[in-house]
């Protein structure tokens, strides 16, 4: 079936009333969307003309098979209605330590390093990179190639609303230990978070050289770290872009080739 027509099954199931639809059509549509998932034919959002763009029927899609389909004993004694993604032993493109739980209708980019972490369902991971230990990447995070997302950092996911924009990372980023970028921020290409640096998507980020405050995305090529500012005698908590990326942040946070590949 034709991608169009899958989202247009899609919608259709979506606006009507459960008792009305088919069961079983549901559930075989919704296994096709997320077989596509998987090998990156299609993607909750994507960059068109410089814009991210939602692709909220495949959110639609997910909210279905959590509708209808049945919970069943999964892999680790877990009970639930999405399996695990399936990796491909004869014709391995990435790389998957023990530990690392990737749910099903997620797409992984050839020679990305898998840590033991958590990738929630609809996410997407370019080409080299790697997500390191105990990292958590939500459900439909985009994330993408060439990027590092250190030990213990939280890249937020969003199902609901179905029109809200997922967590975005652009390429050649690099996200520092015990991190969070939640709610649907945008980081663009070749931009640093230091360690600890939380940023949602009402996160006062400061250029200190410039004084321009924004909200929701972090420009690209930035250096982000953890910052207060004053507000009614107290100290709140911003993100402070200290510099742009330059070649002494480039020796620190540039990807280590030689553990990338199979």
């Amino acid at each position: 079936m034709l991608i169009k027509e899958l989202q247009n099954k899609i919608e259709s199931f979506f606006k009507d009333e459960k008792s009305s639809l088919d069961e079983q059509e549901v559930i075989q549509i919704v296994d096709e969307v997320i077989k596509l998932l998987n090998t990156g034919q299609i993607r909750v959002s994507e960059k068109i003309d410089g814009y991210w763009i939602v692709n909220s029927w495949i959110k639609k899609a997910i909210l279905l098979g959590f509708s209808f389909k049945k919970q069943i004993k999964q892999e680790f004694n877990s009970f639930d209605k999405f399996g695990l993604l399936n990796f491909d032993y004869d014709n391995p493109r990435y790389r998957k330590v023990p530990g690392a739980i990737i749910r099903d209708g997620v797409y992984i980019g050839n020679n990305a390093v898998i840590m033991p972490s958590y990738i929630n369902i609809g996410a997407y991971v370019g080409n080299r990179t790697m997500i390191d230990i105990n990292s958590v990447v939500g459900s439909c995070a985009q994330i993408g190639e060439n990027c590092h997302i250190s030990a213990m950092a939280c890249i937020g996911g969003v199902l609901e609303p179905v029109v809200s924009n997922p967590v975005i990372i652009e390429d050649n980023c690099f996200i520092g230990a015990q991190s969070s970028v939640l709610e649907g921020v945008i980081v663009e290409e070749n931009s640093v978070i230091a360690s600890g640096v939380t940023i949602t998507a009402s996160t006062k980020i400061i250029d200190r050289e410039t004084k321009e405050i924004t909200t929701g995305v972090v420009k690209s090529g930035s250096v982000v770290v953890p910052g207060s500012y004053p507000k009614d005698g107290v100290n709140i908590s911003c993100a402070v872009i200290i510099k742009k990326v330059d070649a002494k942040t480039k020796s620190k946070s540039s990807i280590n080739e030689i553990l990338r590949g199979i």
